[in-house]
C-alpha cells in the first residue's frame, strides 16, 4: 500500500509560472521601449539631416537627448556597447559630442 501526502503539502507550481509570466512581460516592455527609443533617434537624425541652420542647434540637442535615452535603455536590457548604434543610425559626431550636455537657457547668460 502506498501513501500519498495531502495536496496541501505538495509544492505548488503556480508561483513559478506567475514569476515566469512576469519576467516575460518585463522583457516584452523593455524590448518595446528599446524599439520606441530607436524610432525616436531615427526620426530626429533624419530631421537633423534636412534641417536649416536656424533649427539645427535645437535639433542637435534633441537628438543628443534621444541618443542618450537609447543608450540608457540598451544598458537596462544588458547591451553595453553603443558603437553598433552609432553606425546603424549614422549618428553625427556633433550629436555624440553633446551627449549629457545640458541645453543652455537664458538664465545662464544673465549671471
Amino acid at each position: 500500500m502506498s501513501v500519498r501526502p495531502p495536496q496541501s503539502f505538495t509544492p505548488s507550481r503556480q508561483g513559478e509560472s506567475a514569476l515566469g509570466m512576469l519576467e516575460y512581460e518585463l522583457m516584452s516592455e523593455r524590448a518595446d521601449s528599446l524599439g520606441r527609443a530607436g524610432l525616436k533617434v531615427e526620426a530626429l537624425i533624419g530631421r537633423l539631416r534636412n534641417a536649416s541652420e536656424a533649427e539645427r542647434d535645437a535639433l542637435v540637442y534633441d537628438a543628443a537627448d534621444a541618443v542618450q535615452a537609447l543608450f540608457i535603455q540598451r544598458e537596462v536590457c544588458g547591451l553595453r556597447n553603443g558603437r553598433d548604434i552609432v553606425a546603424r543610425y549614422g549618428i553625427p559626431g556633433e550629436v555624440i559630442a553633446r551627449l549629457g550636455v545640458r541645453r543652455p537657457t537664458s538664465q545662464d547668460f544673465n549671471r
